[in-house]
Order: C-alpha cells, then sequence, then structure tokens
C-alpha cells in the first residue's frame, strides 16, 4: 500500500473506558445542555427506557435505570464506556454530570485512534491503451453484421463506468484516471500519475489497470485478474528519505514490499469473487495470475490488471460489444474494489487480520 510514511500500522483493539462513580450526589445537566454539549441529537424509546444519541460522526446507545451503578454507553457498536446512567423522570431525561463528560473524552479518544489508523485516500483507474494504441483489435460478425472491437475503447468505457461509481460513493477520497477519452499516455505516464500522489502519513492508494485480452487461439476466453509475482524485487522506499540511516533501507524496503504484494493479492480476489458472483454464469472465470506487468510492477502500491475477456473469441467479444454487459462488469469490479476499501479501512489496515 503506497503510504505516507514507512511507519507500521498500529493494532485496532476495542476501546473501553472506565468512568469511576463521584461519591454522593451528582449534579444533573438538562438533556438540551447535554445534545448542545455532544452535537447530537435524541431518540428515546419511553417503553423500552432505551435511547440512541446521533452525532454527525457517531452513534451511541445507551439504556437508563434506577441506580447508582455505572451502565454501558455503546459507541458504534465497537467501543464500550462505563458511566451513570441517565434518570426518566416526569417525561424528561436527566443526566449525572459526569456522563456527558466521560462521553466527550470518549469520542475526543476514539477520533483520536481513527485519525492513526491507514485509510484508502486515492484510486487509480487506468484504462488501458488509447489514441494511437488500439491495443487488441478483432472483427466479427454479430447479428449479421461486421463488428470491429478496438481494447482500447472498451476500457475506456468499462473505466469511465467503475470512475463514476467510485466518485459516487467516496466524495471524500481522491479518485483518478490516467484517461478520460481517446489519448495516449505512456505507461510510464500512468505510473508517475499514481507514484506523484501526495498522502499523508496514514494514507493509502490502489491501482487498477483495464484491459482485453487477446489470442490466435480463437478458442480462448474467459476473464481474468493478474497481480505482481511475489518473486518480483523492486524498490519501494524513497531512498532520500533515509540517507543518513541507509543500513535499514533494505529491511524498510522488504517490509512494504511484502505488504503491497499481500494487498494486491486480497485487492485481486476480492475484484475476481464479484466477478465471479455477477458473471459467473455468462463467461468462464481463468482465476488469479501473477506477472510482471509494467504498470503492475513501477507502481509503488498494491496493483492490479483486470483482463475482461478474450476480443479474439467470438462469444466474448458479443458479450463486450454489449452495453448492458459492460455495465454488469463495470458493476462488479466496483463492487470487488469497494468491499476491498471497506475490508481495509474497518481494520485500521488489516492489522487484526495478520
Amino acid at each position: 500500500m503506497k503510504r505516507g510514511g514507512t511507519q507500521r500500522r498500529q493494532h485496532l483493539v476495542l476501546v473501553l473506558f472506565f468512568v469511576a462513580l463521584m461519591s454522593g450526589f451528582a449534579e444533573d445537566v438538562e438533556l438540551s445542555k447535554v445534545l448542545t454539549g455532544l452535537s447530537a441529537k435524541l431518540q428515546w424509546d419511553p417503553l423500552l427506557q432505551a435511547g440512541l444519541l446521533l452525532t454527525p460522526e457517531h452513534r451511541i446507545s445507551f439504556s437508563a435505570e434506577a441506580g447508582e451503578n455505572a451502565l454501558p454507553f455503546i459507541i458504534d457498536g465497537r467501543y464500550v464506556v462505563y458511566l451513570p446512567p441517565p434518570r426518566y423522570l416526569g417525561g424528561t431525561l436527566f443526566f449525572p454530570s459526569e456522563t456527558p463528560q466521560g462521553l466527550e473524552k470518549a469520542l475526543a479518544s476514539i477520533k483520536t485512534t481513527n485519525q492513526s489508523l491507514y485509510r484508502i485516500a486515492a484510486i487509480v483507474i487506468d484504462p488501458g491503451h488509447g489514441g494511437r494504441d488500439s491495443g487488441a483489435v478483432a472483427e466479427h460478425t454479430i447479428n449479421k453484421k461486421k463488428v470491429t472491437l478496438q481494447e482500447k475503447n472498451i476500457t475506456l468505457t468499462v473505466g469511465k463506468q467503475v470512475y463514476d461509481s467510485l466518485v459516487a460513493q467516496y466524495p471524500e477520497k481522491r479518485i483518478l484516471m490516467t484517461r478520460s477519452s481517446d489519448t495516449y499516455p505512456t505507461l510510464d505516464d500512468r505510473v508517475s500519475i499514481a507514484n506523484s500522489i501526495q498522502l499523508g502519513e496514514h494514507e493509502a492508494i490502489l491501482y487498477i489497470s483495464i484491459h482485453a485480452n487477446a489470442s490466435f487461439n480463437k478458442n480462448a476466453r474467459g476473464y481474468e485478474v493478474w497481480y505482481l509475482s511475489p518473486e518480483y524485487r523492486r524498490t519501494v522506499v524513497d531512498p532520500k528519505k533515509y540517507q543518513e540511516s541507509t543500513e535499514v533501507l533494505p529491511i524498510l524496503n522488504a517490509m512494504l514490499e511484502e505488504e503491497f504484494t499481500t494487498e494486491s493479492i486480497l485487492l485481486a480476489k476480492h475484484i475476481l469473487g464479484q466477478l465471479d458472483t455477477s458473471l459467473g454464469d455468462r463467461i468462464p472465470s481463468r482465476g488469479l495470475k501473477a506477472e510482471e506487468w509494467f504498470v503492475v510492477r513501477n507502481a509503488k502500491m498494491p496493483s492490479v490488471l483486470v483482463e475482461l475477456g478474450f476480443i479474439t473469441n467470438l462469444q466474448d467479444a458479443i458479450l463486450m460489444s454489449d452495453g448492458a454487459y459492460l455495465q454488469k462488469f463495470s458493476e462488479a469490479l466496483y463492487k470487488g474494489i469497494a468491499e476491498f476499501v471497506t475490508n481495509f479501512e474497518k481494520t485500521g489496515g488489516f492489522t487484526t487480520s495478520r
């Protein structure tokens, strides 16, 4: 994963806050002041004596109960804060003063924890070929008409659709395309676009290159997803940053290189799984592949190359000439990327799965 630094990721753990009850009487705080202090809205069920505090970023579930024992306030279903519960009297909730104070401290602590977790900040979509480079070209008779398919057009159609889906889903992330029209960025240009993106200390980037296959064997067909072979060695750490500690460069490089390879494989598996689910009844899967493609081996981040099918095969060509099919392929590709992003960010960078 291309990141803003080489610092190893922190392990994400369930945060437990325990706030001791003050002895004696605790001053009550009016509900309106509690809501204002937390910038929250209240959903309250008087029958169950349970409620939700909804802030712009969190959901806090709690219950009211007589007595002085601390009860759990559950934040986002992941964090637990033990605090004095509110009292429900005369149709109104009254909170002991320690409770909103404890919630504010808990939310501040969670924010600090989340800021130390890795997130996907940018995704680069690379429609293969373009301009003077048509890529694979094949002519077929489809529905009694001669149709010429060019790889560059197919990959651009799919790339734009995936881009649009990602932009709609992730307005806070940088979603980029190496080309958005019939232009010809060189292989170096494509990789440079991704490698030049500036990231924060806990930010990461993905690179997905889209292609269509071709073969002298007209019977060859199916989609496949490629990642960089683990045997290929590359430099992913900038030596300029460690001029005074050159002895640690090989160690840091090996650590990040291993992460990039592992995450590329995981990304490829998510994409392939979604393609299998959406398209498996119409076109065969050729599975995961390992290769040293230029755009994959020179991108300093998790990167995969997706082959849509064989443009030289009539059955695949019929599918790739169908706009509805390409839309379905694009949706599956988008879902695979989004599934990877969700799992990556939920764990703060797969910290709990290794």
